[in-house]
């Protein structure tokens, strides 16, 4: 049998296999032209052995992609503007193509989907908004359910001159949707209605960030109460306590994802937590590492643990499967 890992410039995304089972890893590249987009290589999970990439299927600059939970489609944002939705072949993991869909902003770089599987979301990095759009029957991306536009600036000129949309991430009781804003310093909680797929602000709306910091990725504890934010140019997390029942956010902790000896420029990636929820992860640029934070079983606070070498320059995403063995 084999499951799904994916990666994309870099970017993972998986569906799951047990202990001496293989996992299928899809690659994504950055760039357009010919010979661009999806490669395919296999991942022992006992072993931990990595086949060498071949190609798989040109596409458009997928800049962040997802696999459904059943396994049988995948879901990317490309960076020339669009929303992708491809069917997976389960048996060879060969990609055929559905339909796309204008993303509704520039340089799309984060896509999710909620916990029903009805809806996809993504968030326009260029255009500083997010939306989200109903699945069709086939897996193909329908109509446009939501669209909401960020405004403002924040005190960074050169990166923080308007809005610039990072990521959205469905909360686990599928009520609500948290979007981090790089361009703002503000973490977004909208009402997400499963009904018609509308997202409508919060109340409060948004929680602020220490200016200059860039939200990036957000990520939840499995128990549900934890949430964890990283932030592009702070290189920190911050630990949030999450209010389920009026979706608000509480800001419990804040450290810093580098050594305390080192000295370079830095920014932070991807974020991701351990299925066991004892442990915390963070890539840094510059530093070239993932961080490895221990959660406290009672407060969700974090305590550094280890910089791990990321074995290449500029990590930008990396992933875990689900019994948290591969990286």
């Amino acid at each position: 049998m084999m499951g799904f890992f994916r990666v994309g410039v870099l970017s993972f995304a998986l569906l799951h296999a047990a202990r001496g089972e293989n996992l299928f890893v899809y690659f994504g590249t950055h760039t357009a032209g010919p010979g661009k987009g999806f490669s395919l290589a296999r991942f022992d999970t006992t072993t931990g052995a990595l086949s060498k990439p071949e190609f798989l299927l040109e596409a458009p600059a997928p800049a962040y992609f997802i696999i459904a939970p059943d396994g049988k489609h995948l879901y990317t944002c490309n960076s020339t503007g669009f929303v992708s939705a491809y069917a997976v072949d389960p048996a060879t993991a060969r990609l055929t193509l559905l339909n796309q869909q204008p993303s509704g902003g520039g340089d799309p770089s984060y896509i999710n989907l909620d916990r029903s599987g009805q809806y996809v979301f993504a968030a326009n990095y260029q255009g500083g908004n997010i939306a989200a759009w109903r699945l069709r029957p086939d897996g193909g991306i329908g109509e446009r359910t939501a669209f909401v536009q960020h405004t403002g600036s924040s005190v960074n000129p050169q990166r923080q001159s308007h809005a610039f949309a990072h990521s959205i991430r469905v909360d686990p009781t599928n009520r609500f949707v948290l979007a981090a804003d790089l361009g703002l310093d503000k973490l977004f909680v909208y009402k997400f209605d499963v009904k018609n797929g509308s997202l409508t602000p919060n109340d409060p709306p948004f929680v602020t960030v220490k200016p200059g910091s860039g939200p990036r990725h957000v990520v939840f504890h499995p128990n549900g109460r934890w949430v964890y934010l990283v932030t592009e140019m702070g290189s920190t997390v911050i630990q949030y306590e999450w209010d389920a029942r009026g979706g608000r956010l509480k800001e419990a902790q804040t450290v810093s994802t580098l050594p305390a000896d080192f000295h370079g420029d830095g920014a932070c990636a991807e974020i991701a937590v351990h299925p066991s929820g004892k442990f915390l992860y963070a890539s840094n640029r510059g530093h070239d590492s993932i961080a490895v934070f221990a959660i406290d079983a009672k407060s969700g606070r974090l305590t550094a643990v280890e910089h791990v070498p990321s074995g290449g320059k500029t990590p930008r995403k990396f992933d875990l499967d689900r019994a948290g063995r591969g990286s």
